[in-house]
């Protein structure tokens, strides 16, 4: 009978995939119709300002002094200042970091922007699951690109790319002169990159960061009931 209901919930969970395998390998038109999202504007902006600041919070806990410049005769002082205040600091930040978003996922069980979000989707994580307890999964692709970022993800990074290029002056004069009072979701996204209103929507939903641990302790604790 377990067998069984776990058959019948494969069969579901292949249907919320919605071609997710086909993605992997989709290119062009045949992407559209197919169903793929890419990120908007939005969506694509509210990463790349999460994934900078956050790389910021990691860089800014260092105390160093670093000394720049430099003379002719190499007697004059260097000028020294605090690496978490420096130009170092922001350079260091910015480079790769929209490699980040390719630790980012498709969660096809959500429907705004927290559809991209890192770790497992439910639904790999329950295919994952049958997979382990001997149930043959074929969705068409090779096991072992079933982790491979999907085909938005990988399409987001080089909007990150582009974005950051873009507007890499806006980034640097909230990094030296106004980090102290706005967020740079704030200052990149809503005041520069997303002028009509209508288009900020994204940036009032909350990525789920602590979801895979709440469904971990509640799982945890629906075993220990049925126990």
């Amino acid at each position: 009978m377990r067998v069984h209901l776990e058959i019948v919930i494969l069969m579901l969970l292949v249907i919320l995939l919605d071609q997710q395998s086909c993605q992997v390998l989709a290119t062009g038109s045949a992407e559209e119709e197919q169903g793929v999202r890419y990120a908007n504007r939005c969506e694509a902006c509210k990463i790349l300002a999460a994934e900078l600041e956050d790389r910021l919070s990691e860089t800014g806990k260092s105390h160093d002094v670093i000394e720049i410049g430099y003379s002719v005769d190499d007697v004059r002082p260097k000028k020294r200042t605090e690496y978490r205040r420096s130009e170092l600091r922001l350079l260091e930040s910015l480079e790769n970091v929209c490699e980040r978003v390719l630790a980012y996922n498709l969660h096809k069980e959500r429907s705004d922007s927290t559809r991209f979000a890192k770790g497992m989707s439910q639904t790999f994580q329950t295919l994952h699951g049958l997979v382990d307890k001997g149930v043959k999964v074929d969705l068409g692709i090779p096991y072992e690109l079933w982790d491979k970022p999907p085909v938005e993800v990988t399409q987001m990074k080089t909007q990150c790319e582009n974005m950051l290029e873009e507007y890499e002056d806006t980034i640097s004069d909230w990094y030296f002169q106004l980090q102290e009072n706005k967020s740079l979701q704030q200052h990149l996204c809503e005041d520069n990159v997303l002028k009509i209103e209508a288009e900020r929507q994204c940036l009032q939903e909350k990525l789920p960061a602590l979801a895979s641990k709440k469904t971990k302790n509640q799982k945890s604790k629906g075993d220990k009931e049925e126990l």
